[in-house]
């Protein structure tokens, strides 16, 4: 096992990493829409947030010579159902035609009270 802490992503708010190898499969923690400069979260509406977070699994995925193509699963976090439209079509923009498997579920909220937060699986190529 091998842990991932990548320089130019949001810093890890709390005692993880953000991702960890296993064989073949990266885990990577869960990003919310902070921009990495300024630890802040960016954007007010679901389709900003969700681009920022989408932007952030592909900066700690590109730390380890992997894009957003490398995701196998994904798991959707959102404070309010209400979003699912508007995180769905920003995350088919975002994906380009590459549809992971994914799960999306509502949560109360989370630490930054993001409108959204998500973390993948993804596989390097043997």
């Amino acid at each position: 096992m091998k842990i991932h802490n990548i320089n130019g992503a949001p810093e890890a708010i709390g005692p993880y990493a953000h991702a960890i190898q296993s064989g073949n499969l990266v885990f990577c923690s869960g990003q919310t829409p902070i921009d990495p400069a300024t630890m802040k979260l960016v954007g007010t509406t679901i389709e900003e947030q969700t681009e920022r977070v989408l932007q952030n699994l592909g900066i700690v995925l590109g730390g380890l010579g992997l894009t957003l193509q490398s995701i196998v699963k994904t798991t959707v976090f959102l404070k309010s159902m209400d979003d699912f439209q508007g995180m769905n079509g920003a995350y088919a923009k975002v994906f380009e035609g590459h549809t992971p498997a994914r799960s999306t579920i509502a949560i109360r909220q989370n630490p930054l009270d993001a409108l959204i937060e998500i973390e993948c699986i993804a596989e390097i190529p043997a």
